[in-house]
């Protein structure tokens, strides 16, 4: 019996390495889309915003579910997002008595400027590649994820 890897360890093993690049690669993109939108604000405060300025999460909970992360880090971050003037807590359309949080003219702004960067540099490099290898792609990541 060998100790040697066999080729699908050396092949896990190279999507682990290339999963953590492609991790780092991200967090430094979420690092200067933050800058973008403000100088003070961090890459958690960035996805915190981007959720809400979509409409994905609206509520501190519903963040707290999309993100994985604890309820002092986001209520940090939803409290210097509203100091900052890009969010702001508004009376529940549905429940009068429930309060939702929304992204100002201001953010919507500058998150669309932060995301036009990036997806164009994301763009550059996908659009080399086919549709059918797109997709493939794609269901691959859907795979993994899911």
């Amino acid at each position: 019996m060998t100790d040697e890897p066999s080729d699908l360890d050396l092949a896990v093993a190279r999507v682990e390495h290339e999963l953590a690049g492609l991790i780092a690669r991200i967090r430094v993109s979420w690092r200067e889309a933050a800058v973008t939108v403000h100088p003070a604000l961090q890459p958690l405060g960035y996805q915190v915003l981007t959720s809400i300025a979509t409409g994905k999460a609206t509520s501190a909970g519903a963040i707290i579910e999309r993100l994985q992360t604890d309820k002092s880090a986001v209520s940090r971050q939803v409290r210097q997002l509203e100091e900052l003037g890009l969010v702001e807590s508004v009376r529940d359309p549905d429940d009068r008595r429930a309060r939702v949080l929304v992204a100002t003219d201001l953010a919507q702004e500058r998150v669309a400027a932060a995301r036009a960067r990036y997806e164009e540099r994301l763009g550059e490099r996908l659009k080399a590649w086919s549709a059918d290898d797109l997709d493939h792609f794609a269901d691959l990541l859907a795979s993994l994820g899911g």
